[in-house]
This record gives structure tokens, C-alpha cells and sequence, in this order.
């Protein structure tokens, strides 16, 4: 059995190892940036809208939502969900934007799985290579003739050679663990910024009175 498996790995080779952790180099440089020009596509001035979203809140929901328009991020998006719903109540619109914010993490965290699942195993994938590369060197060495130092440096050769699939999968995994280790800051960070307009809307509709319900016309 153990012969047999030696054979089938022997035949297969280490080389389609490495096409494989070529494509999904070039997958993983594709997503880091598509999400790079995501993020920057969707970038909010929390900063500069925080005192303009407050002021546009007491001359009303129009103004406040015009403020917000502009902007696609999901700052921008949850706080303009809750003034839509403004006239239900804070209760209300806090679950609309507890809601949204939800929705939105998914656009966020598009694509880091696989980033994360790539950072992951990439190694493991090297290192199947490397042994598959020394299953197929010692092959190789049984078949050839030769003693000292020519055997010697066969088979150093043929390690070398080996090695060099782990050292492309941690050279694939590295970058990926970056990347996303900064998507998943950036999310942390929009998440925040989010929660922070969102307490404004919501402490304004606490502070302001509710609107008098309209009575029926007596007749």
C-alpha cells in the first residue's frame, strides 16, 4: 500500500502544487485589491459629518437625510435607514440600524474568508509539494547509478527543489494574513464609526418631543 501511494505521488509530481499556489496568489492579490477600492469607494468623513448631521437633525429628517445622500459607506447608510424611520421612534430606529448595520457587514467582509482560509492553509498546501517533490527525489535516487559525491549532490538537488513549494505557499500565506487582518480592521472601524452616528440620531430622537398624534375630525 505505502509502495503504491509512493508510485501515485511519485507520478503526479510536485509541479501542479505550484500552479495551484500561482492561482491562488493571483486570486488572493485580485481580492486584496478589489476590497482596497471597495474601501475607498465607500469612505465616510465620520469626522466632518458628525457636527453637520447633528445640525441638519433639528431642521429635520429632510436635511439630515440629504447630508447623508452623497456618501455610500455604511456609516452613511444604517444612520440614513434610521432617518427614514424617524417618525416610528427611537425604539424603532434603532432596530432598523441595528438591522442594516448587519446587511451591511456582509458587503464589508466580502471575500476576507477566503483570505483568511487561504493565510491558513497555503503553508500546508507548500508543504504537501515539498513532500510529494522528496517522495519523488528518493524515487529518483533508487533509479541512478553513481556513488559519493555524485549521489550526494543528486539528492541535495533534488530537495533543494522540493523546498521550494513551502517556501511559495508561506510566500502566498503571508500577504493574505496581512491583507486581511487590515480588511478586518477596517470593518472594526466602520462598524464604530457607525455606532457613533447612529447614538446621535438616536439621542436626538430621545431629546426631541414626539410629534402630536393627529385626532379624528369630530363629526
Amino acid at each position: 500500500m505505502t509502495e503504491r501511494l509512493a508510485l501515485l505521488f511519485d507520478q503526479l509530481g510536485a509541479e501542479w502544487v505550484l500552479w495551484l499556489l500561482l492561482g491562488l496568489a493571483i486570486a488572493s492579490v485580485a481580492i486584496t485589491v478589489e476590497r482596497l477600492l471597495f474601501l475607498w469607494q465607500n469612505r465616510v468623513p465620520v469626522a466632518e459629518l458628525q457636527p453637520k448631521l447633528l445640525a441638519a437633525l433639528e431642521r429635520g429628517a429632510s436635511d439630515a437625510a440629504a447630508i447623508l445622500a452623497p456618501y455610500r459607506g455604511m456609516e452613511a447608510v444604517v444612520v440614513a435607514a434610521g432617518v427614514r424611520e424617524m417618525h416610528r421612534g427611537a425604539e424603532a430606529v434603532g432596530e432598523v440600524m441595528a438591522a442594516m448595520t448587519a446587511t451591511q457587514k456582509q458587503r464589508y467582509e466580502k471575500f476576507l474568508m477566503f483570505l483568511s482560509s487561504l493565510g491558513a492553509n497555503a503553508p500546508f498546501i507548500g508543504l504537501l509539494g515539498t513532500v510529494i517533490g522528496i517522495l519523488g527525489a528518493f524515487a529518483n535516487l533508487k533509479q541512478q547509478v553513481g556513488v559519493g559525491g555524485s549521489r550526494q549532490a543528486l539528492i541535495m538537488g533534488s530537495i533543494s527543489e522540493a523546498l521550494v513549494a513551502t517556501a511559495v505557499g508561506l510566500a502566498v500565506a503571508i500577504p493574505a494574513v496581512v491583507a486581511y487582518n487590515g480588511f478586518r480592521t477596517q470593518v472594526k472601524k466602520a462598524t464604530s464609526n457607525t455606532e457613533a452616528l447612529a447614538a446621535i440620531l438616536l439621542a436626538h430622537l430621545k431629546t426631541t418631543p414626539a410629534p402630536p398624534t393627529p385626532t379624528s375630525a369630530k363629526v
